[in-house]
């Protein structure tokens, strides 16, 4: 079973991303199983409302729950490893970077030690304007990470975080540019294994 993670700040593009994946695996007759987080689990449920109110109590609120719905998904992925082809997990690792500043660093290489990691990891990076302008086309409640000031901190910390086994993708220019780049690197993580 492949594992990929696909991480990103809102608006990057993550979803269309995995949809992408499992579009490419199943031309080649392989399943792929998708886990969104937040999910649509109790623990996800929580974060998300969390995520739709302000301050430093739901900050850690959103945080925990999302901790706790990561966890759900691991457990629910070690059962479904052996009915599917490939597992891509949306948000997981990077989550990290919405952690207070100074917790940043210490959060991702504790995460990094605590939990399991695959070794397919894709960061989709996207101009903050453009994601900004995607979040705000949807006409839904922002989150508290979605103001474009937000996005532009996150943006930069999970650039700084992406080093050894992250591919980065620029998903600032049109479909066909991305779908190329995320094409080219599952061949070559393909061709690897």
């Amino acid at each position: 079973m492949r594992w990929i993670v696909v991480d990103g700040i809102d608006g990057s593009g993550k979803t269309t991303h995995a949809l992408w994946i499992k579009e490419y695996y199943q031309k080649k007759g392989e399943s792929t199983l998708i886990y969104f987080h937040p999910s649509e689990k109790i623990p996800g449920k929580i974060s998300k409302v969390a995520l739709k109110k302000s301050g430093r109590m739901m900050q850690l609120v959103a945080a925990v729950f999302f901790i706790f719905d990561v966890l759900c998904s691991l457990k629910s992925m070690k059962r479904e490893s052996k009915r599917y082809d490939n597992i891509v997990f949306v948000r997981y690792l990077m989550a990290t970077a919405y952690l207070p500043e100074r917790f940043v660093d210490s959060g991702y290489n504790f995460f990094r030690k605590l939990l399991p990691i695959p070794e397919r990891l894709l960061l989709i990076d996207i101009d903050p304007v453009i994601a900004y302008t995607r979040i705000t086309a949807r006409q839904e409640e922002i989150e508290m990470f979605e103001a474009l000031d937000q996005l532009e901190k996150i943006r930069k910390r999970m650039l700084a975080l992406a080093k050894n086994n992250w591919c980065v993708i620029d998903n600032s220019c049109c479909d066909e540019e991305s779908v190329k780049q995320l094409t080219e690197i599952l061949e070559r993580w393909d061709r690897e294994k």
